[in-house]
């Protein structure tokens, strides 16, 4: 249940509306939002007894929630959410971002070196693992601490803001010193304990949905953050296991105009993860900014067949500046489309 204020609701008000919400067994969160402030009820099994709160000073209405994942929709929070890493926005009118980078840190001349092209390409944001959960126990698992160091001097020397992921709820400290996104990967989506640490992090979390996930379990991952404490939450469509073998994974288009209808959270693409074969990433680049993306993250490298990892799926850096032009003419076209839409002309 959404429990709306009146705009000039007192604090002593709130505090009787959180306080009687306590009561009743349930846990209120505040939402904030430009539009409207609210209390979203949550805890409950079942449908809440409005009575009790709509007798109470400053509240104007409840409304039932009939989502299971009641802080990350659209029936709590009408207002996009943007989330802000670093000087960089995600979300909203915002303009689509592109994140771009090795799949893996490198040495640390070849990271830097990556990281300064596809800057010079137009990138915003720069991704790299420092840690790599790998399929095989053989594979290369990543340079750890060593590699977060590495991207720390990238940021100092290129300016651009770090993605990378992080697979251990022991290891959230040391990557929030290092890293200014935090990323969860698909294997990851459904690790609570990770998630709830995550939520107490004072850094934006991207959250990539799982390889079997649905669209209400994607959600109710994020719910998870929203719940223990941290709302700036990005959620990133990387493709999906079906019975397809003409590519990595199966790249999902379709959720994300549905995400858009259904969640206030930025929503990205991963068309990298998505396809695995780098002549066609920059494609559904373009298709996934057409069909409403906030933007996409690429794994790219200044000599792609060399990448220590995922060097199939790896663009260049000339591919890079392609896809960041491609988005700019998207951008402008869904800009004039959506002025059309509202004049008639």
């Amino acid at each position: 249940m959404l429990v709306i204020l009146h705009p000039e609701c007192t604090v002593a008000e709130v505090a009787a509306i959180e306080e009687t919400v306590q009561k009743m067994g349930y846990t209120p969160i505040q939402v904030p939002g430009p539009s409207r402030t609210a209390i979203c009820v949550t805890g409950n099994k079942g449908p809440v007894d409005p009575a009790p709160l709509q007798r109470l000073s400053g509240v104007v209405e409840t409304i039932a929630v009939t989502k299971p994942y009641k802080l990350v929709s659209r029936e709590t929070k009408v207002d996009d959410t943007v989330v802000h890493v670093g000087d960089v926005a995600i979300g909203g009118d915002a303009d689509p971002v592109l994140i771009a980078g090795p799949c893996s840190v490198e040495t640390e001349a070849r990271t830097i070196a990556i990281a300064e092209g596809v800057a010079a390409a137009g990138a915003r944001l720069f991704r790299a693992g420092a840690f790599k959960p790998r399929t095989s126990p053989y594979d290369f698992q990543g340079l750890g601490v060593e590699g977060l160091r590495t991207l720390s001097h990238v940021r100092e020397q290129t300016g651009l803001g770090i993605v990378s992921e992080v697979i251990d709820a022991r290891d959230v400290g040391v990557m929030a010193e290092h890293v200014d996104l935090l990323q969860v990967g698909a294997r990851n989506m459904q690790n609570f304990t990770l998630l709830r640490a995550l939520a107490e992090v004072d850094r934006p979390i991207l959250l990539k949905r799982g390889p079997s996930a649905t669209l209400s379990e994607w959600l109710m991952a994020a719910e998870y953050l929203l719940a223990f404490g941290n709302s700036n939450v990005i959620l990133c469509e990387r493709g999906i296991r079906t019975f397809s073998d003409h590519a990595r994974n199966t790249l999902d288009l379709n959720v994300v105009p549905a995400v858009r209808e259904l969640s206030h959270l930025p929503v990205i693409v991963d068309p990298s993860h998505g396809i695995g074969h780098r002549s066609r990433v920059r494609p559904m680049s373009r298709a996934a900014i057409a069909c409403g993306a906030h933007g996409l993250i690429v794994e790219a490298h200044t000599d792609p067949s060399t990448a220590y990892t995922d060097a199939q799926q790896t663009v260049d850096v000339e591919t890079i500046s392609g896809i960041v032009s491609d988005m700019a003419v998207l951008a402008e076209l869904t800009t004039s489309s959506a002025v059309t839409a509202k004049t008639g002309a």
